[in-house]
């Protein structure tokens, strides 16, 4: 196999940052890494400008060049992994979002082949189990009550390749639908929800570990409701995943869950099928959408329908905050590894033993180059 060694002004891991570090591979696997020059068993050396990340994960991701992933073919959704991952975006959970019973047990059968096979990292169910009162643009003609039943059947139209399943806590049958998916090993995500603190807690009392796209799809923080926001925000057991596209939180928000969770965020696209695309007319979760200079909107204007940006994009606005490498490491990939449970030796973002996925970025943490299994895409 190929031995090469990468050298630069740093590399960073959710915890350290070597100065000046070098990252060697061999054929798709990192060997080695650390501070200062690599070893007489470096292989070919090449030195690039900037800093090493390791490759971005996003766990909450629709699609992009026309493609949803919730209709996708095996080859359609191959391609929106490969967009993704020249972005940066090297691994991806498939978001999908409602549907009928049968067309969500169709996407779950046809995408698992490719969680299997490496293309995906898992798959993420974005309702049918949601709020109408917070649906955003998922279409409240098909929202449903948790079942047990339903989730298994949709589980095993997964074949094991459901990592995630987004619920709002307050619905009829939620929280024994959030302690069963629990038992099975997926992550329960609360989100589209109109909860309040004390229904909130109890789900994560019971395991829930993510809050979908905080803020978005939730009942507003009060200072005497708090709600499922306080509640995620004032629980250390709960990743936060946030939308840093310019549109979905302020700026001065996201400074505040950075100061208030830190290690806890992570950086989200929720992009869309338009994602990578012009403007023009869409669809997602059963509802028509519009983009306009970018920004993906319900036909009717009432919601935000989904992002047109990527991680990469939402680092860059991170980065001008005047992040810490290690925080941004921990906001593109370590905090989705940990708390979703991805294998590959990732527990710190990159280690000797996982995958070769790599991001160079620039002073501003713009992503520059990216390698990804070992090969530069």
């Amino acid at each position: 196999m190929t031995r090469f060694t990468l050298t630069a002004d740093r590399v960073a891991t959710a915890e350290t940052v070597w100065s000046p570090g070098f990252v060697t591979v061999e054929g798709s696997t990192v060997v080695a890494l650390g501070q200062g020059s690599p070893g007489l068993d470096a292989g070919a050396t090449e030195h690039v400008s900037g800093a090493i990340l390791p490759g971005f994960v996003d766990q909450h991701v629709h699609g992009a060049l026309g493609v949803d992933f919730g209709r996708a073919t095996p080859e359609e959704a191959r391609r929106v992994a490969h967009f993704h991952a020249a972005t940066g975006s090297t691994r991806l959970v498939a978001s999908i979002a409602t549907a009928p019973l049968p067309a969500l047990e169709q996407a779950l059968s046809t995408l698992a082949p490719l969680v299997d096979d490496g293309t995906l990292a898992g798959l993420h169910l974005e309702g049918p189990y949601l709020s109408a009162v917070r649906r955003g643009a998922h279409d409240p003609a098909l929202l449903r009550q948790p079942s047990v039943a339903e989730l298994a059947a949709l589980l095993e139209a997964g074949a094991g390749s459901v990592r995630q399943v987004t619920i709002a806590p307050e619905l009829p049958g939620a929280l024994d639908a959030v302690a069963w998916l629990v038992s099975q090993g997926v992550t329960v995500a609360l989100g589209h929800s109109d909860a309040d603190f004390d229904t909130a807690r109890r789900a994560i009392d019971l395991g829930a570990t993510v809050a979908t796209h905080l803020f978005n799809g939730m009942r507003p923080l009060g200072h005497r409701e708090p709600g499922l926001v306080g509640a995620v925000l004032d629980d250390e057991r709960v990743l936060l995943e946030l939308i840093l596209d310019g549109h979905h939180v302020a700026s001065p928000v996201a400074s505040l869950v950075r100061r208030v969770a830190p290690g806890r965020l992570a950086l989200v696209s929720d992009a869309m099928s338009a994602t990578g695309l012009g403007d023009g007319e869409y669809a997602i979760a059963g509802s028509p959408v519009v983009v306009t200079e970018g920004v993906a909107m319900l036909a009717d204007g009432s919601s935000l329908a989904g992002s047109t940006a990527t991680v990469a994009d939402a680092l860059v606005r991170l980065g001008a905050a005047g992040v810490t490498l290690p925080e941004a490491v921990a906001a593109t990939s370590a905090a989705a590894v940990r708390t979703l449970g991805l294998a590959e030796g990732l527990a710190e973002g990159l280690a000797a033993g996982s995958r070769a996925d790599l991001v160079v970025v620039d002073d501003t943490l713009r992503a520059r180059r990216v390698l990804r299994a070992g090969l530069w895409l």
